[in-house]
């Protein structure tokens, strides 16, 4: 009887893909975008006062007007001085049909500082002018 002979493996090619370093490159990769996700959502740091409100829900991007504890002026994330405050907002709305801006003041700005801010804002048209605030922490 005759035997088969088995044929060397050698002769075929690798069909296994080792998927080790496919886990490892994708397991840094997402602990990369979790440590870097949080950072993009972060803008000007204030520290804003704590009040009870009704939340307001935002559907599109609004204009948001941060004054920092130093008395920097930001549109969005644009710097601004209070005097180029009412020409920037006039040559925003001029476009738009919303006249909305949000206002977050850290907590420690004089109060009449935050009131010229205000009256710029008026000055420049702004029909609704809301107000960023933190809700109060809750104790147990």
């Amino acid at each position: 009887m005759r035997r088969l002979r088995k044929r060397n493996n050698q002769d075929k090619p690798m069909a296994e893909i080792n998927v080790t370093p496919l886990v490892d490159v994708m397991l840094v990769l997402l602990i990369i975008f979790m440590v870097t996700a949080p950072m993009l959502s972060m803008g000007i740091d204030v520290n804003l006062p704590r009040v009870k409100s009704k939340s307001v829900d935002v559907t599109e991007e609004k204009l948001v007007l941060t004054i920092t504890d130093a008395k920097e002026i930001f549109l969005n994330k644009t710097k601004l001085t209070l005097g180029e405050l009412n020409p920037k907002l006039e040559a925003i709305f001029s476009n738009r049909i919303d006249r909305e801006v949000y206002l977050r003041a850290d907590k420690n700005v004089p109060y009449g500082f935050v009131v010229e801010v205000m009256a710029e804002v008026r000055k420049a048209g702004v029909d609704k002018l809301g107000m960023i605030t933190e809700p109060p922490e809750e104790t147990r």
